[in-house]
This record gives C-alpha cells, structure tokens and sequence, in this order.
C-alpha cells in the first residue's frame, strides 16, 4: 500500500493546479496519504501555480483520518505530526487555494479545508469537528483555525458537541464561503481559480502571507509586516506593468506575467 498513490495533482494550461484525493471509499486520511499530500504541497510551494483547486471528487471530500492507525500516544504523536506537517504544507501555498467540498468534509478532511483560503461546498454537504466521540480532540488545526473563521463560541459548541454542520449553517457562520449544486461544485471552484491565477499572483500570495502571519499577532506588528511586502512587491514585473496600464488605461485593463 506504501506504493499506492493516494493524492494527485493535475497542472491545467489555464495556472490552476488540481490537488485530488483517490482514497477510497471516502478519501480517510491515512500516513502515507498525508506524506503524499505534503510532498505535493511542498512541490506547489517550490513551483507555485496560478491558483490551487483541492478536491475529493465527488463521494466526499475526505472523511477524517484513518482510524484504523490510531492507537496510544506514540501512535498519536506519528499521526499528529504528520497531519501538522501536512496540513502546514498546504496553507503555506502562497497562492490562492479553494477547496472543493463534496458531501463531506468531517475530523480531518474538515481540518484539511479549513487550511485552504476558500471554501466551496455543495448544497448536501456536511462538515464538522467529530473527534469528541471517539474521546479525543482535533489534532490536525481544528482547535486553532474554526475558531478564527467562526469565533470561540461558536467553535467550542461544534467540536465538544461533535455534530456535524449541514451547508446552509456553514454559510452563515463562515465555516465555508459558497454553496453550490453537488454537480457544480469543481466547476465552481476551477473557474474561480482560473480567474485569481490570471491575476498578480505574487502580490497576491504577499497578500495572502500579510494576512495569514498579521492575524497571529498585534495589530502593529501586522500593519509593519505589510509595510515589508508592500515595498518587495514594487520590485516585482507585474507592478510595473499594473502601475503602468493603470496610468495609461485606467484600472482593471492589465496583463499580469505571475512575475
């Protein structure tokens, strides 16, 4: 099984890299899934693409981690390193990340969409923080990012109930930022990518790393550490050519390069 490859990634011509999970039946979060899943990340990392599509295909997102693995605490140490390692990969992507979410997303396949920059479900799906009903706790980022997206309260009645969040709720709360048909889903998700990749994607990464890094600390450490990527980005090819077409064409008429 170490062989088997369980997470794929497909470089379209239009800068959107597809990530998809092939694990069946219900992509459950496996080690060797997750080395997988790190290694891709860091590859995207190294070589960024325009814009980053997740996907489980259209059974489910992914349903968690593979309880089948799960044992004492040095198993739990093995495990929780690799989905911080993993998950860590993905939310450093400094490109716009999207992930598609079919039906589920629960335990860590909701920890893992939580890493992405923007959520796209369908209309039946369900997510959720479960692990309390095996009598443990996230160990993938649940307890550190819900609550940055839903507040504590909020996050705290999800993950100590365990139940799980049907799509409309997920909406309202910001758990998730579109709802969809099932059928729609990908297809949402890759031309929303398609339309960010033909963008200024390194200002957006700066973009995506000032607030990512900002929000962990002071509000004046923050606004400094803008100050940082907003003067990098000027000695970027993209700047000059917005600056330029803005001056000459007025807003919203440039060709970016990605450079």
């Amino acid at each position: 099984m170490a062989d088997e490859t369980f997470v794929t990634v497909e470089r379209r011509d239009d800068g959107v890299a597809v990530v998809e999970l092939q694990r069946p039946k219900v992509n459950a979060l496996s080690k060797a899934l997750l080395l997988q899943l790190r290694d891709i990340a860091d590859d995207l990392t190294a070589d960024p693409p325009g814009a980053v599509v997740i996907t489980g295909g259209e059974r489910a997102f992914s349903a968690g981690a593979e309880i089948s693995e799960f044992g004492g605490p040095i198993e739990a140490r093995e495990i929780g390193g690799l989905f911080r390692d993993a998950l860590g990969a993905v939310a450093a992507i400094p490109r716009f990340t999207i992930a598609a979410i079919n039906r589920v997303a629960l335990g860590g396949g909701c920890e893992l969409a939580l890493c992405c920059d923007w959520r796209i479900c369908s209309d039946n799906a369900v997510l959720g923080q479960p692990e309390v009903l095996l009598g443990i706790i996230p160990g993938g980022g649940g307890t550190q990012r819900l609550p940055r997206l839903v507040g504590p309260a909020k996050a705290k009645e999800i993950m100590i109930t365990g139940r799980q969040v049907r799509s409309e709720e997920a909406l309202r709360i910001g758990m998730v930022d579109e709802i969809v048909p099932a059928s729609e889903v990908l297809p949402r998700a890759l031309l929303k990518a398609a339309e960010v990749a033909q963008g200024a994607v390194v200002a957006q990464g700066s973009i995506k790393a000032a607030v990512d890094e900002g929000i962990e600390t002071t509000l004046a450490w923050g606004i400094d550490r803008e100050q940082l990527y907003f003067v990098d980005v000027f000695d970027t090819e993209d700047s000059r050519i917005g600056v330029k077409s803005f001056l000459e064409h007025g807003p919203g008429q440039a060709t970016f390069t990605g450079k």
